[in-house]
C-alpha cells in the first residue's frame, strides 16, 4: 500500500501568506524610501540650478556695466548707467554691454537690464532697444523664487558703501555727479526663504 501524500497544512498556508504579506510591506517601504529621496534630490539639484543662475545674471551684468545713460520712456530724461534709488520698485536699472546678437538684428550690443522682486520671485527684464519707449514691452525672465529680500550695496570711490546710486550724498551736495558714473563694487544679498541669506561681492570694471 502506497504512502498517502501530504499537502500543506491551513496554518502552514496562513504562514506563508503572512511572510509574504512581511515581505511585500517591505519592498514597498523601501521602493518609496528611494522614489521620495530621489524627488527630493531632484528638487535640491533643481534649487541649486536655479540659485546658480540667478547669481550669474546678476554677476555677468554688473561685471559687463558699460558707462552709457538711457533715455525714459518719454524720451525727455536721461536716466544713470546705473540707477538704483528706492524710489521705484525696481532693485536695479543698469546698462551693460557684451549683449549677444548671434541673429544679426539692428540694434546695439548694449542693453538695458532691470531686476525686480515681485511677490517673492526676482525677475530680469530688458527691452529689446537701449533707449526704449512705451510701446517696447519689455522681455521678462523668472529667475528665482521663495525670495524674502534682495539688497544692494555699492563701494563709491571713497571706498564707502552706499545704499543707492548714485549716491545720495553726492547728489545732496553738488547736484552734479556724471551719469555714467559706476561704482568700484557691487554687494548683493539675497536672502531665501530654504536657504537663508547668500552674499556675492562683484568688482565692477572701469
Amino acid at each position: 500500500m502506497s504512502a498517502r501524500r501530504r499537502g500543506f497544512t491551513l496554518i502552514e498556508v496562513l504562514v506563508s501568506v503572512f511572510l509574504m504579506s512581511v515581505l511585500a510591506a517591505l519592498c514597498y517601504e523601501t521602493l518609496n524610501f528611494v522614489r521620495q529621496s530621489r524627488e527630493s534630490t531632484s528638487t535640491s539639484f533643481a534649487r541649486i540650478r536655479e540659485l546658480e543662475m540667478a547669481v550669474h545674471f546678476l554677476t555677468t551684468d554688473f561685471e559687463q556695466l558699460e558707462p552709457r545713460p538711457v533715455r525714459d520712456f518719454l524720451g525727455t530724461i536721461e536716466q544713470p548707467a546705473i540707477l538704483a534709488n528706492g524710489l521705484t520698485t525696481d532693485i536695479v536699472s543698469l546698462t551693460r554691454g557684451g549683449w549677444p546678437n548671434s541673429a544679426g538684428l539692428p540694434r546695439s550690443t548694449m542693453q538695458r537690464v532691470t531686476y525686480t522682486l515681485d511677490n517673492g520671485t526676482l525677475i530680469r527684464a530688458y527691452p529689446n532697444v537701449l533707449d526704449a519707449t512705451a510701446a517696447n514691452t519689455p522681455v521678462r525672465r523668472e529667475l528665482l523664487h521663495d525670495v524674502v529680500s534682495v539688497k544692494l550695496r555699492y563701494l563709491d570711490t571713497t571706498r564707502q558703501w552706499q545704499d543707492q546710486w548714485p549716491p545720495l550724498a553726492a547728489n545732496a551736495a553738488t547736484n552734479s555727479i556724471p551719469l555714467s558714473t559706476r561704482p568700484m563694487a557691487v554687494e548683493i544679498t539675497i536672502e531665501l526663504k530654504d536657504s537663508g541669506k547668500i552674499v556675492r561681492l562683484i568688482e565692477v570694471p572701469g
